[in-house]
């Protein structure tokens, strides 16, 4: 099938689902569809369920989600507010819901991260027989000067880890298995990350289960862990691998490391990092992976064509290694490019000169 179809979000309002379309043999991509949404929600993160038939958005001060009938039709059927705090939900509050992640495997719940001030708790949603967003079913508690913007599960679902960029550590929390469970999560445990300034942002895991990969924001690296098969902890090796060029003056302050992902197959790992002044470049770098999930080699750290702005978030399909799309909010583009024997080149983009257009893509075909 020659066409495939990806979903994109923005940071600022007016809250919009945009649809773009890419064939991959004429090599072109072109947006087929604005889906209104809710004004004040626009979506800076979105996922899909485990059937994709809904997406779920953390949307400003709200969780939402939407029932997706087809690639043009996307229909709004939850908002819910942030209950985790009594500050979070007032408009006189920075706090934003900025991550989440929804389950694949019962009871298929979503998992909720806000961001900024008041955001030391996640929230567990459980999900409607129509994957809709449902009740909150527990506010789990990290740390009052906790900030978390990513996540990941292990294969199993059975033990998440959460990357806090604003306390500097990682969190593992074990999730209620089975169907007849609500998914809520207990607390494991944490570890600081191996420098006061590195700031995990972005968290990925291999498809063993054997090994995490931490994105440091301020560090601008990629820091690789083994996870302990008896506490589920995990133990950083003291590989970590640069997302910036060596030499930049200011790094900490002129880049923030953003995303890293997974291709399907598991043999590659893509990470990306943006620049705080929209005359640098932000970078994507590739690694090779063994097949227990150790870090092979860096094969190359490639600038992308804009600073990325908020975004630069790389987003694999799930069908295959070899298309993956780079989100861009600084001037709203949406790009594809092929992965193909280790060589990363653009074939196709298509810019939406709306505000904030260019936070994560998700494929949905």
């Amino acid at each position: 099938m020659p066409i495939h179809h990806l979903m994109v979000g923005t940071w600022t309002p007016p809250g919009a689902i945009f649809t773009i379309a890419f064939d991959d043999e004429k090599l072109t991509c072109e947006l087929v569809k604005r889906t209104e949404i809710p004004h004040g929600e626009p979506i800076s993160w979105m996922a899909f369920d485990h059937r994709k038939q809904n997406i779920y958005g953390a949307a400003m001060k709200k969780w939402s989600s939407f029932a997706v009938k087809s690639p043009t039709e996307i229909i709004h059927n939850a908002s819910h507010p942030m209950l985790h705090d009594p500050n979070a939900a007032s408009a006189v509050t920075n706090t934003r819901a900025i991550f989440l992640l929804a389950a694949k495997k019962p009871p298929y719940a979503v998992y909720c991260n806000p961001f900024y001030k008041h955001a030391g708790h996640g929230s567990v949603f459980a999900t409607a027989p129509s994957g809709a967003l449902a009740e909150n079913v527990q506010n789990y508690e990290y740390q009052p000067d906790t900030g978390i913007h990513g996540m990941v599960f292990d294969p199993t679902e059975t033990w998440l880890y959460s990357a806090d960029l604003k306390a500097n550590k990682l969190w593992v929390h074990r999730k209620d298995g089975g169907e007849s469970g609500d998914g809520q999560l207990s607390l494991v445990g944490s570890v600081e990350a191996p420098a006061p300034g590195d700031h995990p942002r972005w968290v990925a895991m291999h498809p063993t289960g054997q090994y995490l990969y931490a994105l440091m924001e301020a560090g601008n690296r990629l820091c690789e862990y083994v996870i302990d098969p008896h506490t589920h902890m995990p133990v950083f090796t003291h590989h970590a691998y640069p997302l910036i060029p060596p030499g930049i003056p200011d790094h900490d302050t002129m880049y923030r490391s953003d995303v890293c992902t997974l291709t399907r197959s598991g043999r590659y790992l893509f990470a990306t990092s943006r620049a705080n002044s929209f005359d640098l470049q932000g970078y994507i770098a590739a690694f090779r992976l063994r097949d227990c999930g150790s870090i092979e080699e860096q094969i190359c750290l490639n600038p992308t064509p804009t600073s990325g702005g908020h975004s630069n978030a790389v987003s694999p399909c799930d069908w295959s290694d070899e298309w993956l799309a780079i989100t861009d909010d600084q001037e709203g583009w949406l790009e594809i490019y092929r992965w193909k024997n280790e060589f990363l080149g653009r074939v196709a983009r298509v810019r939406v000169p709306e505000p904030g257009f260019g936070m994560n893509a998700i494929w949905y075909d």
